[in-house]
């Protein structure tokens, strides 16, 4: 006789140990992400704004790793589209925009470098630089940093699959596995480094690429924050346990254009991107909040006219902020005695 277990399986959430708040609150970092991306789009396109780099279809990756991560603790070296992670781990709307708009209080480079170029002394997060993949070794030096000083800590990089060909990422994923560093590579492997599909990129997976330097990688459905936050977790207590690096290829789809100068229906077709939309990341997630009862569209609409409000105080006082000195370029740059440090 076959009977039902009365035992009802928990939700997936609770599985992997995240509660019922954090599970909201990764939902509503993926539509803040989102709506800063789309909102930023548009003011570039109104002459606001020169440039946008855009994370669409990514966030769900991002924000999942943020969460899975140690954000009072962790370093982070974020690549140009991680819009989404810089917001979970700390960052504002309002820093972000003075980044936009190229001001002084601008937190990444005082308003000298193009969006995207994250930087936080306060939030951990390592100074990026625009040369593809140069975080990769340098997320490497922060954990053999942490393993000398014997800090339960880890070091978290991201960068796009095109940029997992360069010579950085093999000499830094070398060394860490020679080392069995506490460090996490996360490929995030939209599908296209910038006009070339990755059919003509890649003889194989990124993930295989670690066998070669002896440390385990895994690859899991970017669009499903759950996925990505399990293996991100699992691959933190790996690294604290100084059991040694591990890579993990994020698979996604980048929906938006390289960037606001970049035109993709040269290089693809509408009719696909159509396609990936159906597989967008963010709908999933509030589908599956909606029905453990986490979720409800009264809710929904409360956060967007939230994120709106947030959206436009912080573009207002970006707009209204001064721009750094002309001066100030040369701030950093060469040596000067010790002034302006």
């Amino acid at each position: 006789m076959n009977a039902k277990s009365s035992v009802q399986t928990k939700p997936r959430h609770e599985q992997l140990g995240l509660s019922e708040t954090s599970v909201v609150d990764m939902y509503k970092y993926m539509v803040l992400a989102r709506k800063f991306d789309e909102r930023c789009l548009l003011l570039q396109r109104a002459g606001k704004i020169n440039f946008h780099v855009s994370g669409i279809g990514q966030e769900s990756t991002q924000i999942a790793a943020a969460f899975a991560l140690d954000r009072e603790r962790d370093y982070f070296l974020p690549y140009y589209r991680d819009y989404g992670f810089v917001l979970s781990v700390g960052m504002t709307l309002k820093e972000l925009m003075m980044s936009a708009f190229a001001k002084a209080d601008d937190p990444n480079s005082g308003g000298r470098q193009m969006p995207g170029h994250f930087g936080s002394k306060r939030l951990r997060i390592v100074t990026g630089s625009s040369p593809v993949t140069t975080q990769v070794p340098h997320a490497v030096g922060v954990a053999l940093s942490a393993k000398m000083q014997k800090k339960d800590i880890v070091s978290y990089v991201t960068f796009g699959e095109g940029s997992s060909n360069q010579g950085d990422f093999h000499e830094g994923l070398n060394f860490a596995g020679v080392q069995k560093l506490p460090v996490i590579f996360l490929c995030e492997n939209n599908q296209y480094a910038i006009s070339v599909p990755i059919q003509k990129q890649l003889g194989g997976k990124v993930v295989d690429r670690a066998l070669g330097y002896g440390f385990p990688g895994i690859r899991v459905d970017g669009n499903d924050a759950l996925e990505v936050y399990q293996a991100v977790k699992e691959a933190r207590e790996r690294a604290v346990r100084g059991e040694g690096p591990t890579l993990i290829e994020a698979m996604m789809y980048r929906l938006s254009p390289h960037s606001t100068s970049d035109n993709d229906l040269a290089y693809r077709t509408k009719e696909e991107i159509e396609e990936n939309w159906k597989k967008d990341g963010i709908p999933r997630m509030k589908s599956y909040l909606m029905e453990c009862g986490l979720w409800s569209e009264e809710q929904e609409a409360a956060l967007v006219e939230e994120i709106k409000h947030e959206l436009k105080i912080a573009i207002d006082e970006a707009e209204s902020a001064p721009f750094p000195n002309p001066e100030d370029t040369l701030l950093h740059v060469y040596a000067n005695d010790g002034e302006g440090q």
